[in-house]
């Protein structure tokens, strides 16, 4: 039995595997891969190399350690996790993985993420991180002086846009719903001179060679036009990737695990940290923050109720 089973190998799960090992916890981390979110960038003609916001290097230190770290880690996709009552009286936790492997631990770390909701469009994914991005509030700053456009209808993309507003040359909100009448943040879009509110329009292409160099909108009259941008942020929310404990902890109304300051969930023994839960900001450094914090308040809860198992080094 494993002392702590940390689930995902993003920037949450990698900071939380190495704090579970310097912490000598028995420790299992089960991935699909390993850097999650950090392993996309953005790249921008000019600025190549450069990241306004970067924790790409803080989270290959810890993804180089886990690496080192063979023995615990599994390359596997996880299928289900099972509470289950132990010889002690207490719960563990049972997490079989696609491989029909099963294996039980005292405690569980989810840091399973969030993906981004895609517009679907034929060159979506060719363009992703050539100028397509899920999130401004990583990449706004890399796209100063640049014409750039928002996607979204909900306080999301107001605020994406309102940051975009005082750094980009010019900024496109396209607005699939009907906007509010009263928005606070809609009142601050409409005080910038290099903002376009096209209200019922749709997105129905994006183009470029090596960058993303125009988008297609059809307006709500149904005419379309290109409009040449260099950036184009698609602020439609996140879906947490939180399936796989739905019945076990309390999820917030967006499908986020719920957790306190210290990463706990409504369930004694099982944490969770990153993008999956309902901590404020996509940020990989916040994320590593997580995700540390996480540990530690599982490694306080093994202590009390348990004895921690001596992990090999």
């Amino acid at each position: 039995m494993y002392d702590l089973i940390i689930i995902g190998g993003g920037p949450a799960g990698l900071t939380a595997t190495v704090y579970a090992i310097h912490k000598r916890l028995e420790t299992l981390l089960i991935t699909e891969d390993l850097g999650g979110k950090a392993n996309y960038r953005m790249h921008i003609r000019g600025l190549e190399g450069y990241e306004a916001i970067n924790g790409e290097e803080v989270v290959r230190k810890f993804q180089s350690q886990v690496e080192y770290l063979d023995f615990a880690r599994l390359m596997d996709r996880v299928m289900s996790v099972e509470a289950l009552r132990g010889s002690d009286g207490h719960e563990v936790f049972q997490v079989t993985t696609e491989s029909g492997t099963s294996f039980v631990a005292r405690a569980l770390v989810l840091a399973t993420g969030a993906r981004p909701r895609m517009l679907n469009l034929a060159n979506e994914r060719r363009l992703l991180g050539l100028g397509i991005s899920y999130s401004a509030i990583s990449h706004a700053p890399l796209f100063w002086g640049k014409d750039t456009a928002v996607v979204g209808s909900d306080a999301l993309a107001f605020r994406s846009a309102a940051e975009l507003a005082t750094l980009a040359n010019r900024v496109y909100l396209v607005a699939s719903e009907p906007l509010p009448l009263h928005s606070p943040w809609l009142d601050k879009l409409r005080s910038f001179d290099n903002v376009a509110l096209l209200e019922g329009a749709a997105i129905t292409d994006v183009a470029g060679s090596a960058y993303l160099e125009q988008m297609t909108v059809r307006a709500s009259d149904g005419s379309q036009q290109d409009i040449p941008i260099k950036g184009l942020f698609v602020e439609l929310g996140l879906l947490p990737n939180a399936d796989l404990i739905k019945d076990l902890v309390d999820l917030d109304e967006q499908g986020r695990v719920v957790v306190n300051a210290r990463g706990e969930t409504s369930r004694p023994g099982v944490y969770a940290a990153g993008d999956v839960t309902n901590s404020y900001a996509e940020q990989v450094l916040i994320a590593v923050g997580d995700g540390a914090k996480a540990v530690l308040s599982a490694y306080e809860y093994l202590l009390r109720w348990h004895r921690p198992a001596r992990t090999r080094l």
